[in-house]
């Protein structure tokens, strides 16, 4: 148990990162907010905060809440995958990283580019209608979203497939010391060994965000160094959640037609279908942080020095916040725009303005070529358990019901 007096805290022996758990969070995350602002873990031992105003008050005050040696409930993963990245860092040195692509992820840096994902996703789409089925993982989402963030970033060809399943095993690295977590530790290994080898100054395309890294360093604002750590926190970021939230979004539209209908007919924007998909599936389910003082969460002191774990994925589903029906998917739901599912404040995602536009394109083209869109009664959807990313393995859809 932590070192103060937390006679006043509760602590239970739920595994978050338990397999059945993983599966199907949403359970235990009931459990857990009912439990109060914050529970001590035993076995992970760190405290999770599962309602959405601890969540919130959290992400709000990065100088007590610190990323510092804390993302990872892990000190391997703390150590060897984020350290000194853009993630791991607060304050200046927080800002300093963040402006190397502050130009190029600017609100209207990325609305320059609505056309250009438009016509992409488009022309994808219109290829696959005419299928009498087709997966909305390896189909749609991850080749959609590869093509773009590949030419965004400037990466010479290589195999996405190899390189999405890397970035899937580093977020394992995040969760509590288990076999996933030490899985996880190679592949995160791997991709900086890619980004130093493979997308150097000599291979990038003129203009883009690893040139604009490069660049960076030229100017003498970040080290040589950092141009990696950089790269790879912002791919991490970029491809998958962006490739599973799309999926996501498909599976519950496809689930209810009643939902889709409504998106389909623009009675429900994708605005809303977004932070609704955000809200109620979060596709990274949680991170940590680590306290710089001792901090009273409720009835509970935090020791200083000790680790929080921040439960987006709870935080999307507190009644509290978002009323009785909160376990339902609802894309007329008012005000999911303030999910925390992309952080908050300081460390809110760079690149959400970039998904919600390739989230527009996306389903503009499914509305338009495929109104009929519908599950494929033959085929289940399967996950893939991953420590705190919500992981489809397919999404099998059929284009015309």
């Amino acid at each position: 148990m932590p070192p103060l007096d937390v006679s006043s805290a509760i602590s239970t022996p739920v595994d978050l990162f338990d397999d059945a758990v993983v599966a199907d969070p949403y359970p235990t995350y009931a459990e857990l907010r009912a439990l109060g602002p914050v529970v001590y873990l035993e076995r992970a031992q760190t405290w999770a905060l599962p309602q959405y105003a601890s969540v919130k008050a959290a992400l709000s005050d990065p100088d007590t809440f610190s990323s510092v040696n804390g993302l990872h409930l892990n000190p391997e993963g703390n150590q060897w995958v984020t350290a000194n990245s853009v993630l791991a860092t607060d304050g200046l040195e927080h800002a300093r990283l963040k402006r190397v692509l502050s130009k190029e992820l600017a609100p209207r840096a990325i609305k320059d580019l609505g056309d250009n994902l438009r016509a992409r996703a488009d022309a994808l789409v219109a290829g696959l209608a005419g299928r009498e089925s087709f997966d909305a993982v390896r189909d749609l989402a991850a080749p959609y979203v590869t093509d773009v963030i590949f030419e965004l970033m400037g990466l010479p060809d290589v195999d996405p497939g190899d390189l999405m399943k890397q970035i899937e095993s580093v977020f394992d690295t995040f969760g509590a010391p288990n076999p996933r977590v030490y899985a996880g530790l190679p592949a995160a290994q791997a991709m900086f060994e890619f980004l130093q080898t493979v997308a150097t100054r000599e291979n990038v395309r003129p203009g883009s965000w690893l040139a604009a890294a490069h660049a960076a360093a030229d100017r003498g604002e970040i080290a040589e160094h950092e141009c990696v750590m950089t790269m790879a926190a912002y791919l991490t970021a970029g491809m998958d959640t962006t490739i599973h939230s799309i999926a996501t979004a498909v599976h519950h539209l496809t689930a209810d037609p009643e939902q889709w209908k409504l998106v389909r007919n623009g009675d429900a924007s994708y605005e809303a279908l977004f932070g609704e998909t955000l809200r109620y599936d979060a596709p990274i389910q949680g991170f940590g942080r680590r306290v710089t003082a001792d901090t009273k969460i409720g009835d509970v002191t935090v020791p200083a020095g000790d680790q929080v774990w921040l439960m987006f994925g709870s935080s999307g589903r507190d009644t509290d916040k978002w009323g009785p029906d909160a376990d339902r998917f609802d894309v007329r739901r008012p005000g999911t725009d303030q999910h925390l599912a992309l952080g908050f404040g300081a460390h809110l995602c760079a690149g959400n303005h970039l998904a919600l536009m390739e989230f527009d394109a996306i389903f503009t083209a499914l509305g338009k070529h495929c109104p009929n869109l519908a599950a494929d009664p033959d085929t289940a959807p399967e996950r893939v358990l991953n420590n705190v990313l919500r992981v489809w393995d397919r999404v099998p859809v059929r284009p015309q019901g």
